[in-house]
C-alpha cells in the first residue's frame, strides 16, 4: 500500500514543483496578470482595510497575529476527574505532531495537494475560478488553497464576496506564507476548519463522528473528514448519507491520484466502508449537562465577577477561553447520592421526586448535588435543591440555636400541650392556634425536639422573639441565594410549622453552621480555576463564627438523640457513626425533609412534588411499600442514610466534642401574656406542673394524634376544636395543697431586639407556677391573694 510519508516527501523534490509549475502554470500566469487587471479597478476605489489601500499597494502590510482559538473549558471534580464541558463551537486546539501523518496527508490531498509547492497561491486553479466567475458574473467557483482558506477565516470575514475580495485574498495568502511557517499555517487550518454538526477543527470532527481523539484517526477517516470541508451540510452523512457518499467516494480517488491508495481498495472502500450514522461523543471529553453544571454556569456567569467585570467577559471566557475549573463536587458521593435517591423513593404516577444537597461539614464545599430525577433539557431542567418550599419541622433547627444562643439549654422545661393558642404578630385579631401533631405537657426542651413537639417549639419562637429567630436563620444560612437582599424570611407566628419556604440549599447552609462548631462557611462550588497563564481564582473564605462553639456542641447533642430516641430513629448510620438531623412534614404531607450532618457532610433532603404542594398520602406505590403517609422520617432520612452510608463506607469514626454540662439546673420556659406567673409560699408544686416526671412516660402522650414513626405534620392557625386528651398524674403523698401568689410575668422581648444573647423570659420550676392565662388556676392550687378577673 502507498505510503503517506512518499506523499510529502514528493514535495521536496524539484520534479515535482516544476510539474505543477511548468507550462500550464506559466500560461496561467499571463492569464492571471489580466484577471488581476480588471480586478485592480474595483480594488482602487475600495476602503482601506488593515491599512491596505488597494490590493496592489506599494505600501509595505503586516497582517495581525492570529487570534486565539475558541476552545472549551472543563469542570473537574475535588479529584480531577473531568465531569463536564461548556463550548458553544465545538473545538478544541491540538499540536500539528498530534495529528497522524495519514490524516494529514489525506486532508491535503483532498483540499491541496500542492500546499507544499506553491507560496500561498495555486495560479492555475485560481486563474480557471477568476474566468469562470468573471463570466458569471459572481463567484461561484473556488479553487482556494488552504493558506486562502485561513485567510478568508482570519481576515476577510465579513467582506462581500465580490471582484475585490478575491485579489484581497489571494494578496494576504503571499503575505501569510511570509510571516509563517507552512506548518504553522496548517495546524491553524486544521484547528478551525468546520466540518458540519458544531465541530470546528480536527479534534473535534474525531469526536463528534468517530467518538475518538485525533491522534487515532486512521487514513479512510481522514478521507471522509476532507470531503466534508467542502460542503460539510450538504454532505453531511446523517442528514445526507447518498451525497456523502458520494463526496466519499470522490476523496479516495483524490488518495488513488497522490498515491496513497490503490485504485483497488478505493473502490472497494467507497462501496463497503460504513458511514457514520449518529453524531457521537468522547467520554472523557463529554459535555453532558447535569444540575451541578448548569448550577456552576450560572454561578459563573450570573452571581459572580471572577470571570470578569462584563456578562460578556465571563461568557467569552468561560466557553472559549479553555479554562480548568476545579469543583468541590466529589464524583462518588454524587453517586452514592443519586443512587440513594433513586432507590429509596419508589417511582410512582404522581410525580413525586426527591432532591439531595450535600455539603462538605468543615468548608461548605458543595459535594453531591441531586436536584431531580436528571438533567434532561425540556424536560427535568429545574433543580430542587435550589427551590425554595415550606419546611415543616426541619426549620427548628434554627429555633433551637437561638433560644440556647440566649442561655437556654437542652434540660429546661416547656408546655408542648395540645391544642395552643399563642398571639399571632401578623394578624393580632387572629390568634394562632396549633392543633395538629404530638402533644406533650410540660417537658425538657431536649425532648421536644427529639418529638418535634409543634406547641413546644411554637411556644419557643415567640420566647426568643420572632424577629431574633429571623436574625439568627440569616445568619446561619449566609449564601449568595439566601440573604436579607435576596430573600424575605418572614417573622410569622407560624415559622416553628414551617410557614417560610427554604430550599435544601439554605437548609445544609444552616446545618453547616451547627455542626461546624458555629462556624458558617457559604456553600460554593469552586477550589480554583486555571487559564493559560495559570490560576486565576482560588476559593478562600475564614467563615463567620454565627454562635460560640460551646453553643453548637450543646445542639450537635441534642440532635443526636432525634436518631438515637426520637423521630429518626430508625434511621441511625451504620457503625454507630455519630451525627445528628431534624426532620421535617409540612401539613398534610406535602413536603418531606430530612436535614442530618456528621462531621464529614452536612445534607439536606426534600422529597415532594415540584409542581405542586401535593398531599402525599395514600400514594398506591408508596403504600405498597409500607408508607401510606409520607414524611420527614420515611423517604427522606432513607435517603439520607443511605448515601451517607456509602459515601462514608472507608472514613474513620469522629465525633463532636462532648458538650459542655450546664452549670444550673432546670429553668421554666414561659411566654408571657400567654403563661401567667404565680410563686410558690407554701407546699408543694405537683410533678405535672415542675416537669419532675419520668422520661417518655406515654401518658403524657395524646391519645388521638400520635404517629408509630415521624415527625408530626405542622399545624395552620385554626380555631378548630381540638379532641386531644390528656391523662394527669397523681403524686401520691403530697404534702396538701401549694400555696401560690401571682406575680408579674414580665413582658415578651421587643420585636426591635435581635440581640442573640438577651435572656429569655425563665422561671425556678420548684419555686414558680406556670398557667394558661386564659384559665383558671387549678383547682388543687389555692392562691394567698384573689387572683385577677
Amino acid at each position: 500500500m502507498p505510503n503517506a510519508k512518499d506523499f510529502f516527501r514528493k514535495f521536496a523534490t524539484k520534479d515535482y514543483l516544476s510539474r505543477v509549475g511548468g507550462t500550464v502554470g506559466k500560461m496561467s500566469i499571463v492569464l492571471m496578470a489580466g484577471a488581476l487587471l480588471v480586478s485592480a479597478l474595483v480594488v482602487a476605489m475600495a476602503p482601506r482595510v488593515w491599512g491596505i489601500a488597494t490590493a496592489h499597494s506599494e505600501k509595505p502590510v503586516t497582517l495581525p497575529a492570529f487570534t486565539g482559538i475558541a476552545q472549551r473549558s472543563y469542570l473537574y471534580d475535588v479529584n480531577g476527574a473531568q465531569i463536564g464541558a461548556f463550548q458553544v463551537e465545538n473545538s478544541q486546539p491540538v499540536k500539528m505532531q498530534e495529528v497522524p501523518v495519514d490524516v494529514t496527508a489525506a486532508i491535503l490531498a483532498v483540499e491541496d495537494a500542492g500546499f507544499y509547492g506553491h507560496k500561498g497561491v495555486n495560479l492555475r486553479a485560481l486563474v480557471r475560478a477568476t474566468l469562470s466567475n468573471f463570466n458569471a458574473g459572481s463567484s461561484r467557483q473556488g479553487a482556494s488553497t488552504i493558506t486562502q482558506q485561513v485567510v478568508k477565516n482570519e481576515y476577510l470575514a465579513g467582506l462581500p464576496r465580490d471582484g475585490r475580495y478575491k485579489v484581497l485574498q489571494t494578496r494576504y495568502a503571499a503575505l501569510l506564507e511570509k510571516q509563517a511557517t507552512k506548518p504553522q499555517i496548517l495546524e491553524r487550518y486544521l484547528n478551525t476548519v468546520f466540518f458540519g454538526n458544531n465541530a470546528y477543527g480536527i479534534e473535534a470532527a474525531a469526536e463528534i463522528y468517530f467518538g475518538v481523539g485525533v491522534e487515532k484517526l486512521t487514513l479512510v477517516q481522514g478521507a471522509f473528514l476532507a470531503g466534508l470541508i467542502q460542503a460539510p451540510t450538504s454532505y453531511d452523512p446523517i442528514r445526507h448519507p447518498e451525497r456523502s457518499r458520494q463526496r466519499f467516494t470522490q476523496s479516495l480517488n483524490r488518495l488513488v491520484v497522490e498515491d496513497l491508495m490503490t485504485k483497488e481498495e478505493a473502490a472497494r472502500l467507497a462501496k463497503e466502508w460504513p458511514l457514520p450514522e449518529v453524531v457521537q461523543s468522547v467520554p472523557q471529553k463529554s459535555v453532558e449537562r447535569t444540575y451541578f453544571s448548569e448550577t456552576v454556569k450560572d454561578y459563573l456567569l450570573n452571581r459572580s465577577d471572577i470571570l470578569g467585570p462584563t456578562y460578556q467577559e465571563r461568557y467569552n471566557a468561560l466557553f472559549r477561553g479553555g479554562l480548568k475549573i476545579y469543583t468541590t463536587l466529589d464524583n462518588s458521593y454524587q453517586k452514592a447520592a443519586e443512587k440513594a435517591a433513586a432507590e429509596k423513593l419508589p417511582a410512582n404516577k404522581q410525580g413525586i421526586q426527591s432532591a439531595v444537597l450535600s455539603l462538605d461539614t468543615a468548608t461548605g464545599g458543595v459535594r453531591a448535588m441531586v436536584g431531580g430525577p436528571g438533567f434532561v433539557p425540556g424536560q427535568s431542567e429545574v433543580n430542587m435543591t435550589l427551590r425554595r418550599r415550606q419546611t415543616g419541622s426541619s426549620v427548628k433547627i434554627f429555633i433551637l440555636a437561638a433560644a440556647l444562643q440566649a442561655g437556654a439549654e437542652g434540660i429546661d422545661l416547656i408546655d408542648g400541650t395540645l391544642p395552643c393558642t399563642l398571639p399571632n404578630p401578623g394578624k393580632p385579631e387572629e390568634p394562632f392556634v396549633v392543633t395538629k401533631g404530638v402533644s406533650r405537657p410540660l417537658g425538657s426542651l431536649e425532648e421536644m425536639t427529639w418529638y418535634s413537639i409543634n406547641c413546644a417549639y411554637s411556644r419557643l419562637s415567640q420566647i426568643v422573639g420572632l424577629n431574633r429567630l429571623v436574625d439568627t436563620t440569616y445568619r446561619m444560612t449566609q449564601s449568595m441565594y439566601l440573604n436579607r437582599e435576596t430573600y424575605s424570611i418572614q417573622p410569622y407566628a407560624s415559622f416553628a410549622t414551617g410557614a417560610n419556604e427554604m430550599s435544601p440549599f439554605d437548609m445544609a447552609s444552616g446545618a453547616q453552621t451547627i455542626a461546624n462548631g458555629g462556624l458558617h462557611k457559604q456553600p460554593y462550588f469552586i477550589d480554583r480555576i486555571e487559564n493559560v497563564s495559570g490560576t486565576m481564582y482560588e476559593h478562600n473564605d475564614p467563615g463567620t463564627q454565627v454562635f460560640a462553639k460551646e453553643i453548637a456542641d450543646k445542639e450537635v447533642a441534642i440532635l443526636k438523640g432525634v436518631l438515637t430516641k426520637g423521630t429518626a430513629r430508625r434511621s441511625a448510620l451504620d457503625k454507630e457513626r455519630p451525627a445528628g438531623g431534624k426532620t421535617g412534614t409540612q401539613d398534610d404531607n406535602t413536603n418531606a425533609w430530612f436535614v442530618g450532618f456528621t462531621k464529614e457532610l452536612t445534607t439536606a433532603v426534600w422529597v415532594g412534588d415540584p409542581r405542586a404542594y401535593t398531599s402525599m398520602v395514600g400514594i398506591p406505590e408508596f403504600v405498597a411499600a409500607g408508607v401510606p403517609r409520607v414524611q420527614g422520617a420515611t423517604f427522606p432520612a432513607a435517603i439520607w442514610k443511605a448515601y451517607n452510608d456509602v459515601a462514608l463506607v472507608d472514613a474513620p469514626i469522629v465525633d463532636w466534642d462532648a458538650a459542655v454540662p450546664p452549670s444550673r439546673g432546670s429553668m421554666r420556659l414561659y411566654l408571657p401574656g400567654v403563661d401567667c406567673v404565680a410563686q410558690l409560699v407554701s407546699g408543694a408544686l405537683p410533678r405535672r406542673f415542675t416537669g419532675n416526671v419520668v422520661a417518655f412516660d406515654p401518658m403524657w402522650l395524646t391519645t388521638t394524634t400520635v404517629q408509630p414513626i415521624g415527625d408530626p405534620a405542622a399545624g395552620a392557625a385554626t380555631s378548630m376544636p381540638s379532641t386531644t386528651t390528656t391523662v394527669p398524674v397523681v403524686v401520691p403523698g403530697a404534702q396538701g395543697p401549694p400555696v401560690v401568689s401571682i406575680v408579674d410575668p414580665g413582658t415578651t422581648i421587643l420585636p426591635s431586639n435581635t440581640n442573640p444573647f438577651s435572656p429569655l423570659p425563665t422561671l425556678d420550676p420548684l419555686r414558680n407556677l406556670v398557667f394558661d392565662c386564659a384559665k383558671p388556676l387549678p383547682g388543687s392550687v389555692q392562691t394567698s391573694i384573689p387572683t385577677p378577673g
